[in-house]
């Protein structure tokens, strides 16, 4: 069994105040990490343009980057599933709101977007395309498939890493996403009271007023299958993203008790994620192993 855990690696200033916690509020996890053989691997944005959990779903999908790309273009067939093995770049409905660094983004699974919604958007967005430019077409509710007249290189960061980071820091300034930029525009002033946001804000739902653009790569990079049998497990994400450790650690006690306390499988692969790493855990079993254990802290709290 694979299982992975976002969050489940703080940074080592943290990491120390939290060990005992986590020896004590779940000691499953912790007696795997005793018996673990540990890899770990740098997930720099910098270098990935994605978050630690999207770099490691794209190597367990054995993704093949090509010239000029970040592994976060493989973003695009990951999640789209399409069959063709034309590039796919996906269009991210979201929304985004002043911040004091510029500009803030809210992902699309923070904002409830149904088929109709998505839809009575899309024909509006319709209006606005350009000849000779980007094309939309519906994939799913929180996300359409963006078609390029001619082949591009563009690189973008991931809706996910940008909704923990800054969207100035991210935005596309490129050229070649002129024509991207410009569509972009047209939609916020188009949107500003389209129906669709005007019902979302009596509801008091944030109104979806852009897209972000992401992906770029093809179906044929993905060499691999993921798992059969992975599980991944959020419960702790949102609590370290927002640094809020006593609710992490709430979160760890019932991650505990609900799930790995009674999962019967005890030499699972273990993937737990930090802001900027993540580290894959290999259980050994076997009675030399359960008598043989290290300590994980010295891995856990360490740079």
């Amino acid at each position: 069994m694979h299982i992975v855990i976002p969050g489940a690696w703080p940074d080592p200033e943290v990491a120390a105040e939290l060990a005992p916690h986590l020896a004590q509020r779940a000691p499953t996890l912790a007696r795997w990490l005793g018996r673990g053989k540990v890899a770990q691997t740098p997930s720099p944005a910098a270098d990935t343009w994605c978050t630690p959990l999207e770099h490691w779903l794209l190597q367990a999908r054995g993704f093949v980057t090509t010239q000029a790309e970040h592994i976060s273009a493989g973003l695009g067939p990951l999640r789209a599933g399409v069959q063709d093995d034309e590039p796919v770049w996906l269009a991210e409905l979201i929304h985004m709101s002043p911040s004091r660094d510029g500009a803030a983004l809210l992902p699309a699974d923070t904002l409830g977007i149904t088929a109709e919604q998505s839809e009575s958007l899309l024909r509006t967005a319709r209006e606005q395309l350009e000849d000779g430019g980007p094309q939309l077409e519906f994939l799913r509710p929180d996300t359409w498939r963006v078609r390029w007249p001619d082949a591009v290189r563009l690189p973008c960061a991931s809706p996910a890493l940008v909704a923990v980071s800054a969207v100035n820091d991210w935005w596309p300034q490129d050229p070649v996403a002129r024509p991207w930029r410009r569509l972009v525009n047209s939609l916020q002033m188009a949107w500003f009271e389209h129906p669709v946001n005007q019902a979302r804000l009596e509801a008091g739902q944030a109104p979806i007023n852009s897209l972000w653009l992401y992906g770029g790569a093809r179906r044929g990079q993905l060499t691999r299958l993921l798992p059969a049998d992975l599980r991944i497990e959020t419960a702790l994400e949102g609590f370290a993203t927002s640094q809020d450790w006593g609710g992490w650690i709430e979160a760890l006690a019932q991650l505990e008790h609900g799930c790995l306390a009674a999962l019967t499988q005890d030499t699972p692969t273990l993937v737990l994620t930090g802001r900027d790493r993540y580290a894959t855990i290999t259980v050994q079993g076997g009675w030399l192993a359960r008598w043989r254990t290290q300590d994980w802290r010295r891995w856990w709290c360490s740079r």
